[in-house]
């Protein structure tokens, strides 16, 4: 069985990581091809290197854009490269517009198409997150939940006869690299003279808070005025929306600006801190995973059971963010609700379900 996967973001790298073992051991046929969605090497190239993944066999090289340039160069390259390799499955991942792009071509092709992480939703269509979710989500012949949540609003969507739950692959990826780092010492910590759950980390990325000036302000604001040091690891849409508004991106009160981390050294900056501060998806189920507590500045989540279990507040820039930023730690989940992505074999299950398609 040939299986190519299609992936452009940071996210998508880290969800690729046990995919590609998996396949391996599974002796499935792994062809990766890279859009070029995310081209920073802190935000793509390392990932490869740090995880251990397969080079990638193609690399689109695509880059920045808006919605619909980026969406559409990858499909244009796409066609060709679809019909090159010839696989019996098209692998996509998350919420991206490689995940999109990649489905679109695919289906177009009459070429099969698994979509891992189906399911999630924030049911807040201003996103193009969620947009690409749900097209994804209709137009792919296998339809893998992370979680028993997810499951339910596509059965909901009259998908349940596609759908499988195999638990959540980045779960997979966490808890090996969380187990390797064992007693590492912070990267951040060292570097910076921060202790120990004296800090909390941040990122903010997504164009809800970086797009309009005022917002990306009152989130900045908000960071420097928490009552501990918050690194804010400054993505490139981050840095590109400051220079683009006239905000001066640079440390101020207790904010410290500094550089995106490679995945060990987040996962280690992370265990080490005392709380998150993101608009991530990913980040947020991360935190929760290592029990560190996040606040999301977002007025949705697609991690519900983060929020429910009490890891995780959803708040607005300004005080509220102060304010959850600065909270106690929760109470640990009671066991029956301690695991809800999933053992860490979420791979193996994937790479299961492919082939008995085969």
């Amino acid at each position: 069985m040939r299986v190519l996967s299609a992936v452009g973001a940071r996210p998508q790298f880290v969800k690729l990581a046990p995919i590609d073992a998996a396949f391996r051991t599974a002796g499935i046929e792994h062809l990766i091809v890279h859009t070029g969605q995310h081209y920073d090497p802190m935000l793509s190239d390392v990932f490869f290197t740090d995880l251990g993944i397969s080079a990638p066999d193609v690399h689109l090289g695509v880059g920045s854009g808006g919605h619909g340039v980026q969406t559409g160069a990858m499909l244009a390259a796409m066609d060709g490269v679809l019909d090159e390799m010839r696989p019996d499955w098209v692998l996509v991942y998350g919420d991206t517009n490689s995940t999109l792009a990649g489905a679109l071509s695919a289906v177009k092709k009459h070429v099969p198409v698994a979509h891992l992480e189906a399911g999630l939703r924030s049911f807040d269509r201003r996103m193009p997150e969620e947009i690409n979710r749900v097209l994804t989500d209709h137009a792919a012949d296998l339809l893998l939940a992370p979680t028993a949540a997810g499951a339910a609003h596509l059965a909901a969507e009259g998908l349940q006869a596609r759908t499988v739950v195999v638990g959540d692959v980045m779960t997979d990826v966490l808890l090996a690299q969380r187990d390797a780092l064992a007693g590492a010492p912070s990267p951040v910590g060292s570097e910076l003279g921060l202790a120990d759950g004296a800090y909390s980390l941040a990122t903010i990325h997504r164009p809800q808070n970086t797009d309009d000036a005022d917002r990306l302000h009152a989130v900045l604001d908000a960071l420097a005025a928490v009552d501990h040091p918050v690194v804010l690891l400054a993505h490139p849409r981050l840095v590109a929306a400051c220079a683009a508004h006239g905000i001066e991106l640079a440390d101020r009160g207790g904010l410290r600006v500094h550089a995106p981390l490679s995945y060990p050294d987040l996962v280690a900056s992370m265990v080490a801190a005392r709380g998150v501060v993101t608009d991530s998806g990913g980040l947020q189920k991360e935190a929760f995973l290592l029990r560190v507590p996040c606040t999301t500045v977002r007025p949705v989540t697609e991690w519900v059971e983060t929020v429910e279990l009490g890891w995780n507040v959803l708040v607005e820039p300004g005080e509220a963010l102060v304010s959850a930023a600065s909270r106690p730690r929760p109470a640990e989940p009671a066991a029956e609700d301690a695991h809800p992505y999933g053992d860490g074999r979420a791979a193996e299950r994937v790479a299961a379900e492919l082939l008995t398609r085969a």
